[in-house]
């Protein structure tokens, strides 16, 4: 196995690995943000000994995952349906008939349509024609409750007649798949108890009005960017960014220097990762956009540039000092597009580089945009909700890339207008645990534990899911089980002393997700 320092090998991450290496079942791996969700991909591709394609469903996820793109791993155009499926000539036909795995980061941004239009493709050129996903291993990562796919005012149709919701999970593939399932609960990007509370209640929209004025507490109306406290500005839109960032840069009286990057190949204007053409000054904020090789600056940090020195013959060096004090050169770095492929004489799945793109790893950063700042982390952020949010989990992306509260500043108040929370997504999450916690946990052998618990007077600690998604432990001294009314509704209920709250509670049984005898 590959090193990787320092990575929290936990319950849930290990789970992970051993469904997605030991076993062939398909998996759907979720957490909250900062839970290590790119940690696993890039752990599991490192180690794993299968044959594995990485894809995204954009450009930009591609080249940050190392992948390929949907769409260009299938040979799909821009406007691909099931009917025209059976009209591809794959490139390179072996490639889908040796995989053994594929995984799909950003799976929340994946529509319906293009899932099934996956499977479709599959079971004709997979392993096992006629199977779903051609019997080749499906794993899915990301969070729903970040942002969603995108569905243009031309392609609603296809979701008004064909599909309940726009999401994966509502392709008719997945209905007819078994997904095991993963949750990753450690959060490693925030530690404060009281941030993490705010952002926990804004994901799934269970915020209280003394939550909203906790967090309205960072509300400073009339702070601006200084240039020396390398603070980032977070906006809705691509304009506002924009124009923050010309009228910073407007204003610096150094010399302006121009660099020109170079795209080789398949690299669309669309997937380049900074400008082509790369406007920067001595004083400059910028963003670093690479992991650098020798580990001094990860993709996200943000810095001020202090000098560039020219040179003759090579390439100019920006010096750029990071947030942390360190001083660093900054050289031009390649960018690669890749594609998979079946090589026959090595009998192995490689990649090819089809595309490259060569720039400066930097991008102005006085301020940038909520969806492209998804999966970075920062200490200081400005966030400027404009007129408000437009998209389910756009606040809450925005909020969870800030490692502290005190690191927050918040132009305007949050109310509870600005948390856009799609319920189909609470619904098919709560479902789908239900289910998954059913086929592992069957309800009679639940009922069973919980009897002999009450017969033999011990406690049990329980894992309960809300149908607000929310989870939560308890150990309990059951002293009751069976059908209850709330309401004009029947359950199977749990009469137990809460050990939490120190007093008599109820539970739906059907909502335990999990339970075990602790005495």
């Amino acid at each position: 196995m590959n090193d990787f320092k320092e990575i929290d090998l936990n319950e849930a991450f290990l789970k992970a690995l051993h469904l997605a290496e030991e076993t062939d079942r398909n998996l759907f791996i979720t957490g909250r943000a900062g839970t290590g969700k790119s940690t696993f991909l890039n752990y599991f591709r490192a180690n794993t000994k299968k044959e594995v394609a990485v894809l995204a469903p954009t450009g930009v996820a591609a080249v940050n995952v190392k992948g390929q793109t949907v769409h260009s791993f299938f040979g799909f155009k821009p406007d691909v349906t099931m009917h025209k499926i059976r009209e591809i000539r794959p490139k390179n036909p072996h490639l889908y008939k040796k995989l053994d795995c594929i995984v799909i980061d950003e799976i929340s941004m994946v529509r319906a349509d293009i899932l099934d239009c996956i499977d479709c493709f599959l079971r004709i050129h997979g392993k096992i024609k006629k199977k779903p996903f051609g019997d080749i291993q499906m794993i899915f990562i990301g969070d729903l409750y970040q942002l969603p796919p995108v569905v243009t005012s031309r392609e609603r149709w296809i979701f008004k007649d064909f599909y309940k919701t726009p999401y994966f999970f509502d392709a008719s593939v997945f209905k007819e798949c078994e997904f095991e399932f993963v949750e990753l609960e450690k959060v490693y990007r925030q530690s404060e108890i009281e941030f993490l509370e705010i952002l926990n209640s804004i994901r799934n929209n269970t915020i209280t009005d003394e939550i909203i004025e906790k967090l309205n507490t960072r509300v400073k109306p009339d702070f601006n960017l200084d240039e020396d406290a390398f603070y980032i500005y977070l906006t809705p839109t691509n304009k506002t960014a924009e124009e923050i960032n010309s009228d910073k840069i407007s204003k610096i009286k150094n010399k302006e220097v121009k660099y020109y990057g170079y795209i080789d190949g398949e690299f669309t204007e669309s997937d380049l990762p900074t400008s082509q053409e790369l406007i920067l000054k001595v004083d400059a904020q910028v963003m670093l956009l690479n992991n650098d090789s020798k580990g001094r600056w990860i993709n996200g940090d943000i810095g001020k540039i202090v000098d560039i020195q020219t040179r003759k013959t090579e390439s100019d060096i920006i010096v750029v000092e990071l947030t942390n004090g360190e001083v660093v050169e900054v050289t031009p770095f390649t960018w690669e597009m890749y594609e998979f492929y079946y090589d026959r004489a090595k009998k192995k799945i490689l990649t090819d580089v089809v595309g490259q793109f060569t720039q400066y790893p930097l991008k102005l950063a006085w301020a940038i945009t909520i969806h492209k700042s998804q999966g970075l982390t920062f200490d200081k952020m400005i966030l400027d909700i404009g007129k408000g949010t437009f998209s389910h989990g756009q606040l809450y992306v925005a909020l969870s890339r800030c490692r502290s509260i005190d690191g927050l500043i918040l132009k305007k108040p949050v109310s509870k207008k600005h948390i856009l929370l799609d319920r189909r997504i609470v619904r098919f999450l709560t479902q789908f645990q239900y289910k998954y916690a059913e086929k592992t946990l069957p309800l009679e052998e639940k009922i069973s534990i919980i009897e002999n618990a009450i017969n033999e007077g011990k406690e049990i600690e329980i894992l309960y899911l809300k149908s607000t998604d929310i989870k939560s432990k308890r150990v309990l001294k059951p002293s009751y089980i069976g059908y209850m009314e709330y309401g004009d509704k029947k359950f199977l209920g749990l009469k137990a002393f809460c050990m939490l709250r120190k007093q008599e509670r109820h539970f739906n049984v059907e909502k335990i997700l999990d339970v075990k005898v602790v005495n």
